[in-house]
This record gives structure tokens, C-alpha cells and sequence, in this order.
């Protein structure tokens, strides 16, 4: 099959979603409005790859530029004529899905990332209702993004649940540089934005670290509040002794950080099903404290692989944390429960199998 995505070069799950179809021979393309991240940079030499440019992600005075909406989108469809692919797919209903609906090109497949459809605006509902109106079939990776696009009147027949999934030949437990840390530590890998709450993250630790000194708080990732949230910890005494910003990481290394590291926590105030970050820390044989969004609650069962904790709330999160820190025998045994779930429920190589039947079925 001949196969466009209009994803983002710029993140690591176009990236695994591309390789895994170019690997099974499928003629690949790859359209992004911005440009690649380094882990995308040895794919992109193996397919046609087009960067538009400038693009309607582009930052003019602190805002994304409406402007090169329509040109980009021109552009797209220029080169879809040319490429004539069997199928495209657009990932994210945002300004991907905008200047994707805008092209006109038939079949299409949309997968929503989360917060594109689930933290909509009023006055961009509309908007949303034209680009969901010129896809061909959705596929979404939780429960809460396939029922919001029911509530916009897509038809449930044309929604498919496809997990982003966890490659669990690279995500796996490794024990044996878990019982070599010199202390306990807490690792936390969402960017540094207000939708990820570190606020909440770092106000636990604080509680944590006077209940239980011998501990580390990791936060991996960036974001525009890095700087605000490095104060705040320093106001509240918290050393890189205690709590270390590690800042953007290569994906690559992510394996080894998760089997060096005891505790995984995400306080995010919205994701779609379960957030890839968890997924791969549960795979790496770790217990997980989460916020209660998304579809955790599917997942996480309290006491059996972890903890679901409410959204702002440091008292409850540091509560559960301190638990597993004194707990041992628990946090082994809600780790391994977590490796057995990801093998069997959210497995990349399944899901992909499961999406290429779909493409097999709009051809």
C-alpha cells in the first residue's frame, strides 16, 4: 500500500507508527508542519518526507499564525496529487486535522491525540465539527476520546480503538539495576506544562522528603514552565539532592532511566486512554501513581498494579507515594502485575497489526 501520514516529525509516536509500516514494505510518505526530532532523522532518509514550510505552527508574537493555514494546505494537497496514496492519515484533529479536512483528500483516517478533542473550546467546537465531518474512520487509543467523538456525532461503527501501544521487546524489566540504586527514586517524564500539573508533583515531594529523606524525585522532559516549577521546588527546600530536572531526553535512553529508577508518577489533568509514558513504565516492570484522567481507572486498580489519585491533590499523591517507598514486597509485585497487563492488553506490535487490517479494509 502507498500510505501519507500528516503527523508531527517533532514526536516520538509518528516516528514508531511510520517505522512500523515502512519495516513491513508499505510505500511510505510523511508530511509534518515542523520539523523532525532527532529519533526521526534515520527514517526520514528511507521515505519521501515533506516539510511544510512556513508552517501554521509557526510563532508570531507568541501565538500560532493562521496565516499559512491555507497556503499549507495547498501545498499538502499539491503534493498528495502528485504522490496519489492509497490512503492518508492524520494524526491529531488539531491544525493537522485543519489543513488535512482542507485538502479534500479521500480516504482519510484521523486519529485524535487527546487533548485536541477532549479540552475543545466553544468557540472552536464548529471548527472541530468540519474537520471529524471529512474523515473516513477514526481511531483512538482510549475509551474517554471514543466517546467525545460520539457526543460530536460521529457514527460508533466508524471509530476504532488502536492502542499507540508499548513495545515491550524495548520496554522491560531489568531488576538488577533497580536493586543498585543508592537510594529510592520517584521518576516523572510529562513535559513541563500546565496540563501536566508538575505543580502538584513537586508539592508531594516536599511532603515525601520530611517523611522519608532517602529519596529522589526525577523530573525528566521540558516545557515553558521549566523555569517557574525549578523555583518553586527551590522554594520548598528541594535540593537537586532531593528532586533533579533532568530536561529533554532521547527516547533511545528511556529503556535504561525506567529500569533505574523505582517509582513511576504522572499527575496530568488529561489524557486520551492511557498516556504512552505510563504504558512504558508499566511494561519496565514498575508500580505507577496517576492522576484520575484519561482511562487510568481501566487500568490501575489500587493496591493490585498502583495507585489512581485525584487531579490537585499533593496530600493524597504524596500518601500513596510514601506507601510504596516503605512497601517493597508491594511495589515488586504491582510491577510485575503491570509487565503481564502491557504484554497482553497494549502490546505495539498487536495494535499495528490491527491498524494495517484496517488500511487493508479502505483499499
Amino acid at each position: 500500500m502507498r500510505i501519507c501520514f500528516l503527523a508531527a516529525a517533532n514526536s516520538i509516536h509518528s516516528v514508531r507508527w511510520i517505522k512500523y509500516f515502512y519495516e513491513k514494505g508499505h510505500e511510505m510518505f510523511w508530511i509534518s508542519l515542523a520539523p523532525p526530532i532527532s529519533e526521526a532523522k534515520d527514517l526520514i532518509g528511507k521515505i519521501r518526507y515533506f516539510e511544510i514550510t512556513p508552517s501554521p505552527l509557526a510563532d508570531i508574537n507568541g501565538k500560532k499564525s493562521i496565516l499559512y493555514l491555507l497556503p499549507a494546505a495547498l501545498k499538502i494537497k499539491k503534493i498528495l496529487k502528485d504522490l496519489r496514496p492509497d490512503i492518508l492519515h492524520i494524526h491529531s484533529a488539531g491544525t493537522y486535522g485543519l489543513v488535512g479536512a482542507l485538502t479534500n483528500f479521500k480516504p482519510v483516517v484521523l486519529t485524535p491525540w487527546g487533548s485536541d478533542i477532549l479540552l475543545t473550546s466553544f468557540f472552536k467546537k464548529p471548527l472541530l465539527k468540519f474537520i471529524l465531518k471529512r474523515a473516513t474512520l477514526f481511531t483512538c487509543d482510549g475509551e474517554n476520546t471514543k466517546q467525545t467523538l460520539i457526543n460530536f456525532g460521529v457514527k460508533p461503527e466508524k471509530i476504532k480503538i488502536i492502542r499507540f501501544g508499548t513495545d515491550v521487546e524495548k520496554f522491560k524489566p531489568n531488576y538488577k539495576l533497580q536493586t543498585t540504586n543508592y537510594k529510592l527514586k520517584i521518576i516523572s517524564l510529562r513535559n513541563l506544562e500546565p496540563i501536566y500539573d508538575i505543580e502538584t508533583l513537586i508539592k508531594a515531594a516536599a511532603i515525601v522528603i520530611k517523611n522519608t529523606p532517602e529519596v529522589k524525585f526525577i523530573i525528566a522532559g521540558d516545557g515553558s514552565q521549566r523555569e517557574y516549577l525549578i523555583s518553586m521546588a527551590k522554594n520548598l527546600d528541594l535540593s537537586p539532592q532531593y528532586m533533579e530536572f533532568i530536561g529533554r531526553y532521547h527516547n533511545e535512553n528511556l529503556p535504561k532511566m525506567l529500569n533505574e529508577v523505582d517509582i513511576y508518577v504522572s499527575t496530568s489533568l488529561s489524557d486520551s486512554g492511557l498516556s504512552a509514558s505510563t504504558a512504558e513504565a508499566m511494561a519496565s516492570g514498575l508500580p505507577v501513581v496517576v492522576s484520575d484522567s484519561g482511562d487510568n481507572k481501566k487500568w490501575i486498580k489500587d493496591f493490585e498494579n498502583g495507585f489512581v489519585v485525584p487531579i490537585k491533590n499533593p496530600e493524597i499523591l504524596a500518601e500513596k507515594i510514601i506507601y510504596l517507598i516503605k512497601n517493597e514486597d508491594e511495589r515488586r509485585k504491582m510491577g510485575k502485575n503491570n509487565r503481564k497487563l502491557i504484554e497482553e492488553e497494549n502490546n505495539y506490535y498487536k495494535e499495528m497489526e490491527k491498524m494495517e487490517r484496517l488500511y487493508e479494509s479502505l483499499t
